[in-house]
């Protein structure tokens, strides 16, 4: 029987490597820490590109099949109801088109929604159907934006009693570190970019706490195992060779995530490009976090290994034989 066909680009990554990550764990934590500090800003001022889902306003799919829709007709009509954010996109076909538009400051979502349905009646002609309409006011957003904030700060949480529970305290602490600190710079780099702020991108946020969680979990398993191992190596040379062993396994997990996410940005519209960018960036960052957050923490606190003691260890230190 033939062997199987090993994937050619497989062969660029060595098989063993010998980094020293703990060397530039300083260096690390001021570029993480001035980054954290700019998002923080940023996201109160100039503050999250908020979506319809959480400032108000009506969705709908508008059809005029079987005639291809006139989407700058459509755009036209909806910006002359004197609407606030409008958004026009294709959708699933030449014969569909998603809109989105925001209520007017004191506005009611049901009249609006029906004065736009009358507009586009007129302007489109027959035949023209309004496919799951829905009307969202500002009550609701605001409930669904806090919602969103609850359900993202009940993950972290829940990370961090997990982690707690299979491992040490100080893995938790890093773990949640390393989570926050991911969490924070998605925000940041959502504001950079102006990506509008929805419920898929919440979802997009929640997804990258686990795949970060993840990633700190395989590492923490190897550095609990090689700490058991190597009970008299000094720490920090037992997380760089911890960190080396995974480092080849985590490269080819991100990257093939990263692969199927660029296809899902190219091809999978406007509608999902905001989630696919801010998962390809989470994905990105919760690597680096794993490296360069989780374990320097564990580092400081010092970790107890059978009669060795829990003393912490100071970046640049020598390494003892």
């Amino acid at each position: 029987m033939s062997a199987p066909m090993a994937w050619p680009l497989i062969k660029l990554l060595p098989q063993k490597t010998n980094l020293t990550f703990v060397k530039f764990a300083r260096v690390m934590a001021v570029i993480s820490a001035t980054l954290v500090v700019a998002s923080l800003i940023g996201v109160f001022k100039p503050g999250l590109n908020l979506g319809i889902d959480f400032k108000g306003g009506s969705v709908m799919e508008v059809s005029t099949a079987p005639r291809a829709v006139d989407l700058a007709k459509v755009r036209t009509t909806l910006e002359a109801q004197g609407l606030g954010d409008v958004q026009v996109q294709a959708f699933g076909g030449p014969d569909r088109a998603l809109v989105r538009f925001q209520t007017p400051a004191g506005g009611d979502p049901g009249v609006t929604l029906t004065n736009v349905k009358n507009a586009l009646k007129q302007s489109l002609g027959d035949p023209v159907q309004f496919i799951n309409p829905s009307a969202v006011g500002p009550k609701i957003s605001g409930e669904l934006f806090r919602s969103g904030i609850i359900a993202l700060a009940l993950a972290v949480g829940l990370m961090f009693l997990y982690i707690w529970f299979r491992f040490e305290p100080q893995f938790g602490l890093g773990a949640v570190a390393g989570l926050l600190h991911d969490l924070i710079l998605t925000f940041g780099f959502i504001v950079l970019f102006k990506i509008e702020f929805s419920l898929n991108t919440v979802a997009a946020l929640l997804t990258v706490i686990g795949y970060s969680m993840n990633d700190t979990v395989v590492v923490f398993d190897r550095l609990r195992e090689n700490l058991r191992k190597y009970k008299k190596m000094p720490l920090k040379d037992v997380i760089d060779l911890s960190i080396n062993e995974i480092v080849s396994r985590t490269i080819i997990t991100g990257v093939t995530a990263i692969m199927a996410l660029t296809g899902l940005a190219v091809f999978g519209g406007e509608a999902l490009f905001g989630f696919s960018v801010v998962m390809i960036f989470g994905i990105a960052v919760g690597t680096y976090s794993s490296i360069y957050v989780g374990a320097p923490i564990i580092l400081l606190w010092g970790v107890k290994r059978g009669d060795d003691d829990a003393s912490p260890v100071k970046f640049g230190a020598a390494s003892q034989p």
